[in-house]
């Protein structure tokens, strides 16, 4: 099971499922025809990017529970495309999230379902994935968390299939199903106005089974297991300081081990900048280990500047 990505840290589990945004169908009259809402939805894509990276960065969850919104709430959305004429096909995708926070407890379920059928008719996307997180604080420092996930690619089908709306694959450790839980205490080691720290650590369980797998189950084919449990381990840092109202810097690490996908560790870090209420920088420099991989360590420059006027 060389190929495995358990999690990369306690807060990965919130790939998030984003509340849908909506906006017009073209920026102007005889934009749709001409090109230009396309590109104009490139420009959106692009801004989002950007809001996304110095949203994230300023961590959000830092200073605990206790300006979270209370009660039950939550979003879904849901969208359809079906396409006839020079091709002929059709996806859909639905996503949502419900969030339950009272008092110390804080909870969150994902769902997203997403189908599609290429020009011939056939499947080229069924998947399914849901996450679950969790935390419960027994006062402003201490904490316990609880992590969820299962994901189902169910065009991962195995080998030799003449199922044409299966995916036919030639490596054997190809995931059709792949689930983790995890749990573990925190504790918030600074927490004040300029600057936070917390870390955590907890045991998970990874469950996966590979389209071999499948295949040979539902032929009845004796004497093939490539199902897999294993423990793994996972600890996370968070750190936050503001040196003062236009610059903050963020360390993110993450850590993950376990005896047959090795050791994951990841850290992130950024400074932010605000030159003026119309202008603001973001550098990050993320390194990723993977020890299991040929080559192990991966580097990535980031840098975001949004200018308004």
């Amino acid at each position: 099971m060389k190929k495995i990505t358990l999690l990369s840290g306690a807060t990965a589990i919130l790939t998030a499922l984003s509340v849908p945004a909506f906006a017009q169908t073209e920026i102007a009259t005889g934009a749709s025809a001409t090109g230009v809402a396309d590109v104009d939805e490139s420009i959106t894509d692009i801004e989002d990017a950007v809001q996304d990276s110095f949203e994230r960065s300023a961590d959000p969850d830092r200073f605990g529970p206790s300006d979270r919104r209370q009660g039950l709430f939550g979003n879904m959305s849901l969208s359809y495309t079906g396409r006839t004429g020079n091709v002929e096909n059709q996806d859909f995708a639905l996503a949502g999230r419900i969030q339950h926070n009272q008092a110390p407890f804080a909870q969150s379920v994902g769902l997203s379902i997403e189908f599609g059928e290429d020009d011939q008719g056939n499947k080229d996307k069924e998947e399914v994935a849901a996450i679950y997180d969790a935390q419960y604080y027994f006062n402003d420092r201490f904490y316990a968390f609880a992590l969820g996930r299962f994901n189902i690619d169910s065009l991962v089908d195995g080998v030799d299939n003449a199922n044409d709306n299966a995916r036919d694959t030639e490596e054997d450790d190809d995931l059709r199903r792949d689930g983790f839980l995890g749990f573990g205490p925190g504790y918030r080691i600074i927490n004040n106005d300029t600057t936070t720290w917390r870390v955590q650590a907890g045991v998970g369980v990874r469950y996966t089974q590979t389209g071999y797998q499948y295949w040979a189950d539902q032929r009845n084919i004796p004497g093939v297991d490539n199902s897999n449990t294993e423990v793994g381990y996972i600890a996370s840092s968070r750190v936050y300081h503001r040196f003062n109202d236009m610059i903050f810097i963020t360390n993110d690490t993450d850590y993950l081990t376990s005896d047959e996908g090795g050791d994951v560790l990841t850290n992130e870090f950024g400074v932010n900048f605000k030159m003026s209420d119309q202008l603001a920088t973001r550098l990050s420099y993320t390194t990723e280990y993977q020890s299991e991989r040929e080559i192990r360590t991966d580097n990535t420059l980031g840098v975001a500047v949004v200018y308004g006027f």
